[in-house]
């Protein structure tokens, strides 16, 4: 795979925050009356933009999604940020693609003050050139224009420009500004869900995603 520049979705693609998240939407509910005792029925919530997840599986309108946001943020922020773990073999990965001289970002559709913690709390944030977030007041959170304002800010040309993600936010995303994906199936997207988006490229394990890498 001979791409100059590699951008990573973090949740599920860097790193496993099934814990953190999962947790505080369970708190955000709470807070809004809805009791959810069972932590594996959210983690649908882990990939997409939170808002609109709020407002897709609970049927909330507009500002009460705002409303489960914001009691979301108000744990996560202080606890859920650090329940997370590096998914194993990624610090590896990231130390192979520095070494072969490529460039790499982060892009995702959680706000960028808190990508850019966790990246400093778990000690990968070195490896990254930028990493790009979505504003708390939602702007960019959809992943098409999360990639174009990357893409222009860093000048990088789609044609050798990379997105590696779990979801098909990811993948529909990096399409539309027209670069390959890597689809990785380690993550919180199903099969059906990822390969209906027809990705350059699937790896199940992220041990076939570095090899991948090391063949070029």
């Amino acid at each position: 795979m001979h791409y100059q520049n590699i951008l990573f979705d973090l949740d599920g693609t860097l790193t496993d925050p099934r814990e953190g998240i999962t947790r505080s939407i369970q708190y955000a509910l709470s807070k809004l009356g809805v009791d959810e005792p069972d932590l594996s029925k959210l983690e649908h919530f882990i990939g997409p933009p939170l808002l609109q997840a709020f407002m897709q599986f609970y049927g909330f309108d507009e500002a009460k999604a705002w409303e489960a946001v914001n009691h979301y943020r108000d744990r996560f922020k202080v606890t859920g940020l650090y329940e997370n773990e590096v998914f194993e073999g990624v610090i590896e990965l990231l130390d192979t693609l520095e070494q072969q001289g490529r460039h790499l970002y982060i892009a995702t559709s959680k706000p960028w003050e808190f990508a850019r913690e966790i990246a400093r709390h778990f000690d990968f944030a070195k490896h990254f050139k930028v990493i790009y977030g979505s504003e708390l007041d939602g702007t960019r959170t959809d992943k098409v224009e999360l990639i174009k304002h990357l893409l222009a800010e860093e000048g990088l040309d789609p044609a050798t420009t990379l997105m590696i993600g779990d979801r098909k936010h990811d993948l529909i995303g990096a399409q539309r500004n027209g670069l390959d994906v890597v689809a990785v199936g380690y993550g919180f997207g199903s099969r059906e869900e990822l390969t209906a988006e027809q990705p350059t490229y699937h790896f199940d394990t992220l041990a076939q995603l570095h090899q991948a890498f090391i063949k070029d």
